[in-house]
């Protein structure tokens, strides 16, 4: 299987902060692997990277085959991150706010309708501007851009965040089946309730590096959530 991401040795530095403090980490493609680790960890960061957003200081990284020291703004049109403050325009609509990313990513307009419904933002809300909506249905939006620009790398930073039980569902839902048109995927999480189910494999990080991983599920069927060890330095996982 090609290899989607891959970091080496990667150190980033955020004012004189280092974000990322040595991150080996290697993603195959239609692979979901979740990031886990305490606040402070470089989930965040590693996400950023791989966006194109948070160059590197030292260490390799390619992503979609990107050289991230050389070809960074090439990432943009091909991977898609929700994060955990949505870009999106408070004075347009919903509609007008998916439409706008969705074109800008030289993305097809013909499912934001669907995509919309689905996600419980059609009728009165699609014609709401996005200021006036609530924090999960601005999440809900933030998402359904995502949708309608099907990047090759999806980026979900704590993405169960502010969403209701149903829109979780659909979420797990939206990923099986991102990953089944031949996307990757690369999700940060506190919640392994929810992040876990969803994973091959979890990857732990603490102070900037991994420190442990395991895969979460076997050939064809998600399995139980990993068990987290203490080792020296950080979290293992077991």
């Amino acid at each position: 299987m090609p290899t989607a991401v891959l970091l080496r040795s990667a150190v980033c530095v955020t004012g004189r902060f280092p974000a990322l403090a040595g991150v080996d980490l290697a993603v195959a493609q239609g692979e979901v692997v979740v990031l886990e680790g305490p606040n402070g960890a470089g989930k965040t960061s590693v996400l950023r990277v791989c966006a194109g957003l948070l160059p590197l200081a030292d260490g390799e990284g390619t992503v979609l085959g990107c050289d991230l020291r050389r070809d960074a703004p090439a990432l943009r049109k091909r991977v898609g991150m929700l994060g955990h403050a949505a870009a999106l325009y408070d004075d347009l609509t919903v509609f007008e706010n998916v439409r706008f990313a969705t074109r800008a990513a030289g993305a097809s307009l013909s499912g934001v309708d669907a995509v919309l419904e689905r996600l419980e933002l059609g009728g009165r809300v699609r014609r709401t501007p996005v200021g006036r909506l609530s924090a999960g249905q601005r999440r809900r939006v933030a998402l359904a851009v995502l949708m309608t620009r099907r990047p090759e790398l999806w980026l979900l930073d704590e993405p169960h965040a502010g969403l209701d039980a149903g829109a979780r569902a659909v979420l797990g839902e939206i990923v099986a089946e991102a990953v089944t048109d031949g996307a990757t995927v690369l999700l940060a999480s506190h919640e392994p309730q929810e992040s876990w189910p969803l994973a091959d494999r979890v990857v732990s990080l603490v102070g900037g590096r991994v420190v442990g991983e395991r895969p979460v599920r076997g050939a064809g069927s998600r399995g139980e959530a990993p068990e987290l060890r203490s080792v020296p330095g950080g979290v293992h996982v077991a």
